[in-house]
């Protein structure tokens, strides 16, 4: 694909951030086919050599690596480490730091912020970074025609970007935005002499990265490993500490948690830790945290099949599961209940006018008040497996209301390339995590909910008079300078969701990540899928 040729908002191998299924793509290029070979999850002795990191992602890694169009936990996990924004966030902390930019902006709450590039900076096959390679990326990002994955987090409020100097870019925003300054870090600038030519963006979408950042890919195989050595002529600001790492992409949880245990442990760490394992790997001496987030279970009705198109009937169905149940059962202790989009962590976080809390006999009467009788629903669900554990839950909360209900977990490629092909579908169980973006309540939301965007696509809504008015609510929000009127803003907005139920969580969940200490520090989870371990040594 070039900056030119038009693709959809997001395509279903770019949004989900869990199990990658798709098809394994093509060999991406001849130099990483080369290096590639046979599939392999590692080698013999590799758990004792201090120069390699061997991490578990329990993530598929054949899903797009375009930093455009992703959003695999995997893909950008591994771009985090292999590209750089002109700002770049603490993993954590999600503080911007500068990173091909020398420097942040002196004034966030400008309209122009100017950025000079970091001297010496050059890309892994050892050409220079330079304003072409920044003008190039943010021209793809704002693409209207294209409207890549990134486009609804920067066209907004970002009207151009343009050069300032030979070394030198200025960003000229619609308005006073300082929240954007973050948001940098997911414009990661791409080198327009490999992905600028025909052809370019397909081989990113199948692999091909070359990036600025600490490290380089060295390896990719689809559906088994990718791995990276540290780039040595990178001059920036989070210096890799170890020389080469090796990711191997396991979504099955039992065969995940056992590379990293025992005493020929080959991994040091691990991501996505079921919550069953937990107690098993910390008595095994691996330290086990999490991160609570925005990591969530919700729903998604599509509004087009009767009687989903009567918002009573979707608020009936969230009102008759027993979260507690599901927690408790499915989660092992480790959820909340969703009592906004927002999970109460975020800064933006307000408690929303309609929480659906478990209520039966309000369920049964909503139904009845909408004239429902006799429903039967086929919920289709992605068959992660903390997803799988919540769906009796569900089942059972709906048969306690009168509802019948067939379950249909599958593939996470194969539901979403039905509703891709506008196949019929009811209602949807499914996993998403916005963190992976950012924290902002902005960026959040218009994630999910973007006019043209491919979950409206999905869950049919978006033509209706209620998305148009919750549109030009968001887009009041963006707009609005003063602090306190902008919350007041959000929570409005945030509340029309909420009642609208249309796509809404049902439980927040906490991601857990297990390493060995014995072998590997520098390690914080994360809130977010995926690892980052620009600051991780071997011991």
């Amino acid at each position: 694909m070039s900056s030119s040729v038009p693709r959809p908002a997001i395509g279903r191998r770019d949004f989900l951030r869990y199990t990658g299924t798709l098809g394994a793509a093509a060999a991406v290029t001849a130099t990483l086919s080369a290096c590639s070979g046979p599939a392999s999850t590692g080698s013999s002795g590799a758990g004792k050599d201090k120069d390699l990191i061997t991490a578990v992602i329990g993530y598929g890694n054949d899903q797009t690596w375009d930093p455009t169009m992703t959003a695999s936990a995997f893909a950008m996990a591994g771009n985090n480490h292999i590209y750089e924004g002109l700002v770049d966030t603490d993993p954590i902390t999600r503080a911007p730091y500068p990173a091909l930019a020398t420097a942040l902006p002196a004034d966030p709450s400008a309209t122009t912020w100017r950025f000079e590039l970091r001297p010496g900076a050059k890309w892994h096959d050892g050409r220079p970074v330079t304003v072409d390679d920044v003008l190039f990326t943010f021209e793809a990002i704002l693409d209207e025609k294209a409207k890549r994955l990134t486009y609804s987090f920067f066209a907004t409020w970002l009207k151009e970007v343009r050069r300032a100097g030979a070394n030198a870019v200025e960003l000229v925003l619609k308005f006073p935005f300082p929240d954007a300054l973050p948001r940098l870090t997911i414009a990661k600038i791409m080198p327009k002499h490999v992905f600028g030519v025909p052809g370019g963006w397909d081989a990113a979408a199948k692999g091909k990265a070359v990036g600025s950042g600490p490290y380089r890919m060295t390896a990719h195989n689809p559906k088994s490993n990718t791995s990276f050595e540290a780039f040595a002529d990178y001059n920036g600001p989070r210096r890799p500490l170890v020389k080469r790492m090796n990711w191997l992409s396991i979504v099955e949880a039992s065969a995940r948690v056992a590379k990293v245990s025992g005493g020929a442990a080959e991994a040091q760490i691990a991501d996505n830790v079921p919550f069953a394992n937990i107690e098993q790997l910390r008595g095994a001496g691996l330290t086990v945290e999490g991160g609570k987030g925005m990591n969530h279970m919700f729903l998604m009705f599509n509004t087009r099949q009767k009687p989903f198109d009567d918002v009573r009937v979707r608020q009936a169905l969230l009102y008759a599961i027993d979260t507690k149940t599901m927690i408790n059962v499915g989660l092992k202790g480790h959820g909340t209940p969703a009592t906004s989009f927002l999970n109460e962590q975020n800064p933006s976080y307000a408690r929303a006018r309609t929480v659906y809390s478990h209520d039966p006999a309000k369920a049964r009467a909503l139904l009845a008040e909408a004239g429902v009788t006799n429903l039967t629903i086929n919920l289709m669900a992605v068959n992660l497996s903390w997803i799988v554990e919540c769906l009796p839950t569900i089942t059972n909360s709906w048969s306690a209301i009168g509802v019948k209900t067939t379950l249909e977990p599958q593939d996470t490629s194969a539901l979403f390339t039905k509703m891709d092909q506008s196949q019929s579908y009811q209602v949807v169980a499914a996993a998403s995590n916005p963190n992976q973006f950012g924290l902002d309540a902005d960026l959040i939301l218009r994630y999910n909910y973007t006019s043209g965007g491919t979950w409206m696509k999905y869950t049919k809504w978006d033509g209706t008079a209620e998305a148009k008015d919750l549109f030009a609510k968001m887009d009041e929000a963006t707009r609005e300078p003063d602090p306190a009127r902008k919350r007041e803003l959000v929570r409005a907005y945030i509340d029309i969701i909420a009642e609208q139920a249309v796509l809404y969580p049902v439980v927040h969940t906490e991601l857990m990540t297990a390493w060995d200490p014995k072998k590997l520090t520098g390690v914080r989870a994360q809130a977010y899928p995926g690892v980052n371990l620009l600051q991780a040594r071997r011991l």
